[in-house]
């Protein structure tokens, strides 16, 4: 089992960023795809975007493209999602999850394997 913790989350003006962190102390992180995902109140956990296990290719839900990035740095065991242009409805909890690349479908589908507890990010008018 793969324990992943988010952090970074928050609350912002609207138009504001913030950058959230997923992290792990597991020695296979770096060789995990990983996802990020949020949950509005009341509503469906939805797929925002994932980057692969080396970083060479990203993949990102139309909702968020040209806001939101996804990078990381496997020195440090942590996925990082930026987030730019803020806006209410962004407000939710923000997850991040794992996919194990050598198992199920190819990329660029994405199917968590591993969950964290998320991280509440509140966007204020």
């Amino acid at each position: 089992q793969v324990q992943l913790v988010e952090s970074g989350g928050g609350t912002v003006q609207a138009g504001g960023s913030l950058r959230l962190s997923c992290s792990s102390s597991d020695s296979t992180f770096s060789s995990l795809n990983i996802g990020w995902f949020r949950q509005p109140p009341g509503w469906e956990r939805e797929f925002l975007g994932a980057i692969t296990w080396t970083a060479s290719s990203t993949n990102y839900a139309d909702s968020v493209k040209g806001r939101f990035t996804i990078s990381r740095d496997n020195t440090k065991n942590t996925v990082y999602l930026q987030m730019n242009s803020l806006k209410p409805e962004d407000t939710a909890v923000y997850y991040c999850a794992a996919d194990r690349p050598w198992y199920g479908a190819a990329w660029p589908t994405f199917e968590p394997d591993y969950w964290g507890r998320g991280t509440q990010v509140t966007v204020s008018s």
